[in-house]
């Protein structure tokens, strides 16, 4: 499976959002990662639907990998479903039907992903296997971009790339959180095949040499 870029709007300068897409676009990302917080599930506030829908009639044919940190997530399913997400990606903690939820975002259109934090056991996939396209592995704890990563994420990819291919199901592993030209080699060679980067391509003077470095270290694997 071919690997992804996606950098996160959180770490891009909100003044001229619209432009920092273009700009990461132009340096070589895949795909556009959007984080959304209500301050309720997380302790953050982010972006809302009107926000993506601005975006998508600048960047029609961008993909976007919306990160739901809300609850109750239900409503939020429909609207960014909506609003044109290609991901959506939920948390098994933010519902009380976790299987209802997935099924809810693919019948809106997007492949739908679950999001294990780093105190998630993988075993809440167990009951789900099927109904989701995406595995979404927090290397930090959700609600706050900056955040130092979590070493034991890396094996804790591992473990979810080994669940993933005992399996007869096509699913993307993802990870986010702290990732940077440093960890995602290993991130690689544990098995995650997109990947998440806020401040290490939108903190860089250059977008295009973060996103350049990125990939060789993923070719490299080290």
């Amino acid at each position: 499976m071919n690997h992804l870029i996606a950098p996160s709007l959180l770490a891009a300068d909100f003044s001229r959002l619209g432009d920092e897409v273009q700009r990461v676009l132009d340096a070589g990302a895949d795909v556009i990662h959007f984080d959304v917080m209500d301050n309720h599930y997380v302790p953050n506030l982010s972006f809302g639907p009107v926000v993506l829908d601005s975006l998508k009639s600048r960047f029609e044919d961008t993909p976007f990998d919306v990160h739901l940190m809300v609850k109750p997530v239900e409503s939020m399913i429909d609207a960014f479903s909506k609003s044109g997400a290609s991901y959506i990606s939920v948390h098994p903690e933010a519902t009380e039907h976790p299987d209802a939820a997935l099924k809810r975002i693919r019948s809106g259109g997007a492949k739908a992903g679950v999001v294990i934090n780093p105190g998630t056991s993988l075993s809440v996939l167990d009951s789900l296997w099927g109904e989701f396209d995406l595995v979404l592995i927090m290397s930090v704890n959700p609600g706050f971009g900056g955040q130092k990563f979590i070493e034991r994420s890396v094996s804790k990819v591992a473990q979810a790339s080994e669940m993933i291919k005992s399996r007869d199901f096509d699913v993307r592993l993802e990870v986010d959180g702290g990732v940077s030209v440093q960890n995602i080699g290993s991130l690689s060679k544990a098995g995650a095949d997109m990947f998440v980067a806020g401040s290490s391509i939108f903190g860089t003077d250059d977008y295009g040499r973060a996103i350049r470095e990125m990939r060789s270290a993923i070719e490299a694997r080290v």
